[in-house]
């Protein structure tokens, strides 16, 4: 019923107690799970989560928060997209919310790296899985500058966990990008968030947890877990007057569709 588009169970909070959230996922009517490459060098991990299981992919890229991993080649991004289970390129994009004495200047590594994680969507065919904070005037510029503008030859992707305004919202799905909401839409202080997430139409949206992170009220503060993916659900069920039942139908779909996800037999 519920997919969870964006979730990390390879991090030790959640692999070591994978069966637990498994059995927590079957009862929350949370069918499937797209686990999300952070590091070649955990890609293996990540891999093994999506060919051990029936109901889980993953994708393949490295963070731009992460500047001592191992630095992609297109060449390492295209030849492990084309393994089993691989959905996505990413997590991908830009983050200037840690620059410390550093300058925007200081930061072209991490929008070389994004050039390169593009150039593997569009080769592949895969999506992106695009992250963006404190960068979105960045972030947008260079999804143009390499032809992600929505056209035939685009990749395409989604947005995911956002927190930006409402005017990126709209550049973002000009651009042919899905949004994907995380448990940050039911904190008391995100009234903005859910303000982009009444504009945001139901056939361009994604739902997630970003898990182990971020997790919703009423379990702000605990590990995060792809169990809990329903409440997103649920708050834009009453966002939008819609039924959880409808939410779930649309973002599920959603998500098959952008990733190629099959349905389970």
């Amino acid at each position: 019923m519920f997919i969870d588009s964006h979730c990390h169970l390879n991090f030790p909070e959640l692999t070591n107690n994978l069966s637990a959230i498994r059995e927590a996922m079957a009862a929350a009517k949370v069918d499937r799970a797209l686990v999300i490459s952070t590091r070649l060098e955990s890609f293996p991990d990540v891999h093994r989560l999506a060919t051990d299981h029936a109901n889980f992919w993953c994708t393949v890229g490295v963070h731009p928060d992460e500047e001592e991993a191992q630095e992609p080649t297109l060449g390492d991004l295209v030849s492990l997209a084309a393994l089993p289970k691989v959905l996505g390129i990413g997590e991908t994009g830009l983050d200037y919310y840690r620059l410390g004495e550093r300058s925007v200047a200081d930061m072209a590594w991490q929008r070389d790296r994004f050039r390169v994680h593009i150039q593997a969507a569009q080769q592949t065919r895969l999506p992106l899985v695009i992250h963006t904070r404190s960068a979105s005037d960045d972030t947008l510029a260079i999804l143009k500058e390499q032809g992600e503008d929505g056209s035939p030859h685009s990749a395409g992707g989604v947005f995911h966990c956002f927190t930006e305004t409402l005017a990126v919202a709209r550049a973002a799905l000009d651009l042919g990008f899905f949004i994907s909401f995380s448990g940050i839409l039911t904190f008391k202080s995100a009234e903005d968030l859910r303000d982009v997430a009444r504009f945001v139409p139901l056939d361009r949206m994604l739902i997630e947890t970003d898990s182990p992170y971020l997790a919703p009220t009423p379990y702000r503060g605990k590990v995060n877990n792809p169990s809990y993916v329903p409440w997103v659900a649920k708050q834009i069920a009453e966002l939008k007057q819609l039924s959880v039942e409808e939410v779930a139908a649309a973002t599920s779909g959603n998500t098959e569709l952008l990733f190629r996800m099959p349905k389970l037999t």
